[in-house]
C-alpha cells in the first residue's frame, strides 16, 4: 500500500532536533512520506536560535508549484514560517486543498526564548491561516499570543482561535506548572477533552514539531481526530522518554 504523502512547510534546524528533520522523521515513523519546502534557514544549537534567514517567497512558490504538480498530497503540516511575505503563498495552498487535513504548529518562539514571529506575522496567522486549519497545536505562550488575549483563561483563548474558523485546538501542557502534562482539545460546541501524561525530567528540542507531525500522519491515514491525537501523543511521549543528550542544551527526541 502506498504511503500517504504529506507536504511540510517549515524551517531548517541544523541540530536535527526540530523543524523539517523532526517533521520528516515523525511522519516516516508513522507511515507517511514527507515532501518538504524549507521556509527559512536558522543558525541555532540545542540552547537557542541565534538567527533566522527566510527563504525568498519566489523560490518557495516555484518549489511548491513543482512538487504539487507531481505528487498528490494527503495532508499538509505548517511549522515555522519566518516571514510575513509567505502568508499569501501559504493561504493560496490552503485554499487549493479544502478537503485534506491541515495542521498548524504555530512556532512563534524558540525553546530558548528567541522570538520567531513578529506581531504582524502572528496577526496574519490568526486572521488568514486559521480559518482554513483542521488542527492547531499551540503551547501555553503560543495560545496566549495567537489569541491576543494574554490575560484570559486558556479556554477563552482557544475559543478565539475557533471563532476564526480553526476546526480544533490541541493545547499542549508542558509549559503549565502542573505535576502531570495535561493536553486539552477544544472543538466548537463541544466540551474540552483532556489527556494526562507523566511529566518527564528534561527539556526537549522539537517536541512540538514531533507532536504536530505525528497528528498529521494519523490524520493523513484517515483516523478520526480524537484517535489521531491519542496515538500521536503516545508516540511523542515515547520519543521524549527515549530522548538523548546530544548537545549542551535541550535533549533531542528519538523519533526512529
Amino acid at each position: 500500500m502506498t504511503r500517504p504523502v504529506v507536504l511540510v512547510l517549515a524551517g531548517h534546524d541544523p541540530t536535527g532536533g526540530a523543524g523539517i528533520q523532526a517533521d520528516s522523521e515523525a511522519l516516516a515513523a508513522n507511515g507517511c512520506h514527507a515532501i518538504s519546502v524549507i521556509t527559512c534557514l536558522t543558525v541555532q544549537d540545542t540552547h537557542n536560535v541565534k538567527r533566522t534567514l527566510p527563504i525568498s517567497p519566489d523560490i518557495i512558490a516555484v518549489q511548491l508549484e513543482c512538487l504539487l504538480a507531481d505528487m498528490p498530497i494527503a495532508a499538509l503540516k505548517i511549522g515555522l514560517l519566518g516571514s510575513s511575505d509567505l502568508i499569501p503563498i501559504v493561504e493560496k495552498i490552503l485554499l487549493k486543498y479544502p478537503s485534506i487535513p491541515k495542521v498548524l504548529d504555530p512556532v512563534l518562539a524558540a525553546g530558548g526564548g528567541t522570538s520567531l514571529a513578529s506581531q504582524q506575522l502572528t496577526t496574519q496567522i490568526r486572521e488568514q491561516l486559521l480559518p482554513h486549519i483542521t488542527l492547531t497545536t499551540p503551547n501555553v505562550p503560543e495560545l496566549a499570543r495567537l489569541s491576543a488575549l494574554p490575560k484570559a483563561s486558556s479556554s477563552e483563548q482557544a475559543q478565539v482561535l475557533l471563532k476564526f474558523g480553526c476546526k480544533a485546538v490541541l493545547l499542549t501542557g508542558t509549559h503549565a506548572p502542573t505535576p502531570k502534562v495535561i493536553q486539552c482539545l477544544y472543538q466548537p460546541q463541544q466540551a474540552p477533552q483532556q489527556w494526562e501524561w507523566e511529566r518527564l525530567p528534561e527539556t526537549y528540542h522539537g517536541s512540538g514539531c514531533t507532536l504536530a507531525s505525528a497528528c498529521t500522519a494519523f490524520l493523513a491515514q484517515g483516523l478520526p481526530l480524537e484517535a489521531a491525537l491519542e496515538q500521536a501523543q503516545q508516540y511523542t511521549w515515547q520519543t521524549l522518554a527515549q530522548a538523548e543528550s546530544l548537545g549542551g542544551g535541550q535533549w533531542i527526541p528519538k523519533r526512529i
